[in-house]
């Protein structure tokens, strides 16, 4: 196929045109009328599947002949004649060594970095041995690196490797790396064909070389007889003094970030020029000038100056720019809307459409916004496994051990949709499983159960199942749910084999059910069966990871199958295509969407390297950060090369203003300065694209004819008297003072708020702690006991009511220091008002009948003590601060209002009598009292007051108007979404409504 050369052979095609139909054009007419079966006989190796698919697809166009053999250059070392060089060892056998050598590392440095990043560590060790072999860098190579200046981290990491280095040492049994193995197989292979070249063509296509081992092949491949190698996006405008640069770093120094490096480097270690680099196809691009104004675009920054020259100068900006729009929208959804958008108009005119980015946040919000005209985009990514319904039930699974199940973590799995999937007696049970999940979550929400134990959802089973008559198979229900969730906590330190037979296990009991045994639920699609390939090589592998804690474990757990992707292949819109930046180089497109330009996306930030520092990756001869940048950069310019581009970026984040990717900050500069045309060019670019912003806006606006509500305005409902309350508490008073529709919503129409499954502590729960302590505290006094007695007694009790009721360890801790700041004046206080009379209640229930306005007032008072000299004094225990005594004897009348009871009503065993003081006591750092003193006019004027209170609302006008008092315009009220509050605000007036 190929004359005779003295010259390696290294082929080239400019960016944006089809390049897998390209390369077979190019092959094609090179064959010519040569023999058919030379074809058949011709190698192609490529460097990713969806390159090897196109690249097929290209050569079924209808006509007959035979297919050259295209496989990946991965499945080199398949070949039999490799059959001797030893298999390598998995990557995930090879991470569960290195972290049990990072365990013992970090034992010994615990300074090095935290133990929950052990999985990670070890991920980033792999990583970088592989690169080594990748490299052809040896192991001797880190005993004389120098260390000069540097911290102490990186001579840790260093002494770390050299002990990795002695046992992955070729001289030990170890299996190979893949990538060494990678290594092996093609030395052997440029041995092999140096001695006797292959008789048939051999060609490395599209490929960069961007990997050492890969770039050797492709030297190998270029200096056979019938070889050559095809690089895609290749700059045939880059003037002769930029290559000259380019391979040459002494002139200015490196220039990894510049997208034609790797091109030229491979060019010339083959002692090849420029004009050696030729087109293998005669093929044009669909905008040659496009091509030349980004050439000139991304010159390296040594020679920028000559924008000011060569810019005037380029011709046909115009027409370069016809087919380019710049979307610049305000943030991420709207740019994925305005992205989905052109992606539908595509689909609508027929053309072929594709997204190309390495943003999979802006891919998969485009994907969703793309569901609403039922439009399923081609992924070439797939969907992450730790996303679909098996690996999220496994991820929730690994998170459980060695912990307590909260109520949340058990709502969340009941309702996983893989759950209960088995079926019992030839019925499916997972309706009946959802309905009393819903049931067990209102309970939970309701007494707020942070973490529900057996006997809690025991009782709630036969207290529900009584009601609904079926007590049996919902208390079994609940044993199926307690038993296999009460494993999870005592788990400690074992063996990873032991934790995924656990996770197995759980998995299989919950996908089954309560009394089935089928499980298949997990692994019955696409998802189930890549789920089911990643366990069984984590069981496979188990062996090598030794002992792990329950939190080691998830995160080695969660990292593995959040690397596993679940691709379907279900048939998808044949012209709608979500890429991946390596997908650019096949560019089969007629329109490309290249999103998410702004730095840090790309190019992406390289990520952290606990191991090598930047400057000892560069003594060592690795790979720098900078040359993934110009991997990024070739990427970018050939997906620029295509027919129509639109760039699109968002410029804020959710937490700030983002910065455009270098690649755009340098095209808008040189359009801007190099002429009119180019500055006009670059605005009609900025005009298209925010006529995209414009229809993605509307499409969001609500229509005004139908959708569009009015604002509500401030709710004053009005029901029939006969529905009102006839009795309150004296706690719920203040809140039909302060917020009456609050009453109206719980007392009338019997809505409560529900506390979220999440219960975190709140003050309330502090109150009810600080409660019971001080409860206890009273009842155990006795009158020898003193103050000092009494306070080591209050610290003793403090402790073992915390530790019995508050399930949060931070909050017990906190709330156990603040207690002991104030435990010996506290008890000080309250030893000495004991003293004074003694305690004859606490939290005693009472009651008054109120006959003229037919109302009854109930209370629980939280202590009452008997007064030297006669007579009562009732307190209450305030957490924080008390309130003064204005606002207590206006709003919060609370102990007014059980000073009345107490004189005129009932109280449980303790008789009526004279009140002489009533006090809120703070507990909080300054333990403020308020006190008040009660006298006949006091008791009379809150009874008069209660009586106009309730009798006001015994009259039809009377509306029970939203926030009518609150204490701040922050106040938050449990209804204030039934209230429809901040569409109207307290200066609005109340508007009532008659309601049945």
């Amino acid at each position: 196929m190929f004359e005779y050369s003295d010259k390696p052979r290294l082929f080239g095609l400019p960016c944006g045109v089809d390049f897998p139909r390209a390369v077979k054009d190019g092959l094609l007419e090179r064959f010519g009328t040569d023999r058919p079966e030379l074809l058949a006989r011709t190698e192609i190796f490529v460097n990713t599947s969806r390159m090897k698919r196109d690249l097929v697809a290209a050569f079924d166009d209808g006509q007959t002949r035979l297919l050259p053999r295209v496989r990946l250059v991965t499945e080199l070392g398949n070949d039999l004649r490799f059959r001797d060089v030893p298999m390598p060892a998995s990557g995930l056998r090879l991470r569960l060594e290195l972290v049990q050598l990072v365990t013992h590392f970090l034992d010994n440095r615990p300074g090095f970095a935290e133990r929950s990043a052990v999985y990670g560590l070890a991920d980033t060790l792999a990583l970088l041995l592989g690169e080594m072999h990748d490299e052809d860098v040896s192991y001797e190579t880190l005993a004389n690196l120098t260390l000069e200046n540097t911290s102490d981290h990186w001579r840790e990491a260093l002494e770390f490797l050299k002990i990795v280095k002695d046992i992955y040492d070729r001289d030990t049994d170890m299996p190979p790396m893949i990538e060494e193995r990678m290594r092996t197989v093609v030395a052997r292979l440029e041995e092999a064909w140096t001695a006797c070249p292959p008789d048939h063509p051999v060609l490395v296509v599209g490929s960069t070389g961007s990997r050492g081992t890969t770039a050797r092949f492709m030297e190998v491949v270029a200096r056979l007889p019938q070889g050559a190698v095809i690089q895609p996006g290749v700059d045939f405008d880059m003037p002769q003094h930029v290559w000259d640069r380019l391979a040459d770093p002494g002139m200015s120094g490196p220039m990894h970030d510049h997208p034609q490096e790797r091109i030229v480097r491979l060019a010339t270690t083959l002692g090849l020029s420029r004009r050696d680099v030729t087109p293998f196809a005669r093929t044009t691009p669909p905008s040659a000038a496009r091509n030349a104004m980004l050439s000139l675009a991304l010159r390296p920054a040594p020679v920028t100056d000559e924008w000011m020259t060569d810019g005037p100068k380029l011709g046909g900006v115009a027409e370069a720019c016809a087919g380019l729009t710049l979307i610049e929208a305000p943030d991420p959804r709207r740019e994925a809307t305005a992205v989905a958008l052109v992606l539908r108009k595509a689909a609508e005119d027929q053309k072929r459409a594709a997204l190309i980015t390495p943003d999979r946040d802006l891919a998969r919000q485009v994907a969703a916004m793309l569901d609403r005209w039922d439009i399923d985009p081609d992924d070439s990514a797939g969907e992450p496994l730790n996303q679909t319904p098996p690996g999220r039930l496994f991820r929730l699974i690994s998170n459980l051990f060695g912990r307590k199940v909260t109520a949340e973590d058990m709502m969340v799995l009941l309702k996983h949709p893989l759950v209960a999937k088995g079926s019992f007696e030839g019925e499916s049970k997972r309706g009946i499983h959802l309905l009393w999940t819903r049931q067990l979550e209102v309970h939970l929400r309701k007494n707020a159960l942070a973490f529900p134990d057996k006997e809690r959802l025991l009782a709630w089973a036969r207290k529900a199942g009584a009601a609904s008559k079926d007590t049996e198979i919902r208390t079994a229900w609940v044993v199926w749910i307690s038993d296999l969730l009460a494993q999870t906590e005592p788990v400690g330190t074992r063996t990873l084999s032991a934790h995924l037979d656990h996770t197995l296990a759980l998995a299989r009991g919950l996908a089954s059910g309560p009394v089935g045994s089928d499980d298949s639920a997990l692994w019955d699609n696409l998802s189930g069966r890549e789920m089911r390939r990643v366990m069984d090589e984590l069981v496979r592998e188990a062996h090598w990871g030794g002992d792990m804690t329950p939190f080691e474990f998830d995160d080695m757990f969660r990292a593995v199958i959040g690397r596993a992707m679940s691709r379907d292949p279900t048939p998808k819109h044949p012209n709608v295509m979500i890429w991946g930046t390596l997908e650019a180089r096949s560019l089969q497109a007629d329109l490309v969407i290249v999103g998410g330009l702004n730095d840090g996306v790309w190019p992406s930030q390289p990520k952290p390297d606990p191991w090598f520092s930047r400057d000892m990756r560069k003594e060592a001869g690795l790979l720098s950060p900078e040359q993934m940048v110009g991997l990024s950069a070739h990427d970018f310019q050939q997906a620029f090369g295509a027919k129509e581009v639109v760039i699109s970026r968002a410029l804020r984040n959710a937490e700030t203003e983002t910065v455009p990717c270098r690649w755009v900050i340098r095209l808008t500069n040189l359009m801007n300065g190099m002429s009119d045309v180019g500055a006009q060019s670059l605005a009609q670019m900025r005009e298209r694209g925010a006529q995209w912003i414009k229809w993605a806006n509307l499409l969001d606006q609500p229509d005004p004819s139908h959708d569009v509500m009015e604002l509500s305005r401030r709710p004053s409902p009005r029901p029939p008297v006969d529905v009102r309350p006839r009795a309150l508490s004296v706690t719920r008073v203040e809140t039909l003072i302060r917020d009456p529709y609050a009453i109206y919503a719980s007392k009338i129409l019997n809505l409560y708020k529900l506390a979220p499954l999440n219960h975190a502590p709140d003050p309330r729960d502090r109150g009810n702690a600080f409660h019971d302590i001080m409860e206890r505290f009273v009842l155990g006094y006795t009158p020898a006991e003193t103050a000092e007695a009494a306070t080591l007694r209050l610290l003793s009790l403090t402790d073992t009511v915390l530790n019995e009721t508050v399930v949060w360890p931070t909050e017990r801790r906190i709330w156990r220091s603040r207690m002991h700041k104030v435990a010996q004046r506290l008890a000080t206080r309250e030893v000495e008002r004991l003293a004074a009379g003694g305690n004859v209640g606490i939290e005693k229930k009472g009651q008054i009948s109120l006959g003229d306005i037919d109302f009854t007032l109930t209370c629980f008072a939280d202590r009452i003590d008997r007064v030297d000299g006669g007579g009562y004094h009732i307190f209450d225990y305030k957490a924080s601060a008390p309130p003064r005594v204005n606002e207590a004897k206006a709003f919060r009348i609370q102990l007014l209002l059980e000073a009345l009871i107490l004189q005129e009503g009932t109280f449980e065993d303790i008789a009526q009598g004279h009140v002489r003081m009533v006090s809120y006591l703070g507990l909080d750092k300054d333990l403020n009292v308020t006190d008040i003193d009660i006298d006949s006019d006091i008791i009379a004027d809150v009874r008069r007051k209660l009586a106009t209170l309730v009798s006001n609302y015994d009259m039809h006008e009377t509306g029970y108007t939203a926030r009518r008092a609150p204490k701040f315009n922050s106040f938050p009220s449990d209804y204030d979404l039934l209230s429809r509050f901040k569409e109207w605000t307290e200066a609005d007036v109340a508007i009532g409504k008659d309601v049945s």
